[in-house]
């Protein structure tokens, strides 16, 4: 029986009782899980899953996904070191174990985010919701055409790592954005826009969420006004810092870095002296 959790079947009607009714194989469809009255004898199209008794029940809301069957399903609740419960299209929502979210907690989805999931079960038996793996979305991928560099694109994150974040685009292409070419790292599940910065001769493409140089050299002065107000008016970095130390406070690479302080200096905003910078009140 418990090969059927996680399908939709289509079930015989064996007897209506006071909450509800039974089906074939003594499988229970509540009254607030029907969408119509139903008789003894009809056959209902259903999906199944188990209760907090471990009871198989039955829903006519049918899911957008079951098992070997993907589907894009919204975040609903996070539960910190346990996992995140995704809307599945039924009453039912089910949990996305830890064990399939990345290590760090600071990238798992928030509520709002969406994941590319089939259905399975544990060891216990219990429903799971099971995040798509690269394989999968090989399936799906579409070859993006040559000109669209440097166009506007958004996209679906669904991996992320030390080198950078994979999402599939709404066009359906591969997007590789490298860890220099974002701020800070998004969630799984985060939907980002950002502009093609490369075009591969595979149909994929590489994406970067930073804006244009002659864009971001603004933004960059003003988080680095930020931080030195909000450090006593000094940061010990100066134009010969190292890089990693500048991405790991600013995120941003040093290149980015120096036409930032250069920008500052030019405004006489900031000074620098002994490998220090220095805000000029």
């Amino acid at each position: 029986m418990n090969k059927r959790i996680g399908t939709i079947q289509t079930l015989e009607v064996v007897r209506e009782m006071d909450t509800g009714y039974v089906l074939e194989d003594d499988i229970l469809l509540h009254h607030n899980e029907a969408d119509s009255d139903l008789e003894e004898g009809q056959f209902v199209e259903v999906f199944l899953y188990q209760n907090k008794k471990a009871q198989t029940i039955a829903t006519t809301q049918l899911p957008r996904v079951q098992v070997d069957h993907y589907g894009w399903s919204e975040v609903v609740a996070v539960l910190p070191h346990i996992g995140v419960f995704v809307n599945i299209g039924t009453t039912k929502e089910i949990l996305v174990s830890k064990d399939d979210l990345p290590l760090f907690e600071d990238v798992w989805p928030i509520a709002g985010d969406q994941l590319y999931v089939t259905l399975g079960n544990d060891q216990k038996g219990r429903l799971l919701a099971l995040p798509a793996t690269e394989s999968i979305f090989e399936r799906e991928f579409e070859a993006a055409p040559e000109d669209l560099f440097n166009k506007k694109i958004s996209g679906r994150i669904y991996r992320t790592g030390r080198e950078g974040s994979v999402c599939i685009t709404e066009e359906g292409y591969r997007g590789f954005i490298h860890h220099s070419e974002q701020k800070e790292e998004p969630r799984l599940g985060e939907r980002v826009e950002g502009r093609v910065i490369d075009v591969k001769e595979d149909g994929t493409i590489n994406m970067s969420l930073r804006p244009l140089k002659k864009d971001s050299i603004g933004e960059d002065a003003e988080a680095i006004l930020t931080y030195l107000e909000e450090n006593d008016g000094i940061i010990h970095f100066s134009d010969k810092s190292d890089p990693e130390a500048i991405r790991d406070t600013f995120h941003i690479s040093k290149a980015a870095f120096k036409r930032a302080l250069g920008k500052l200096m030019k405004e006489r905003k900031i000074k620098q002296d002994n490998g220090k910078t220095y805000l000029i009140r």
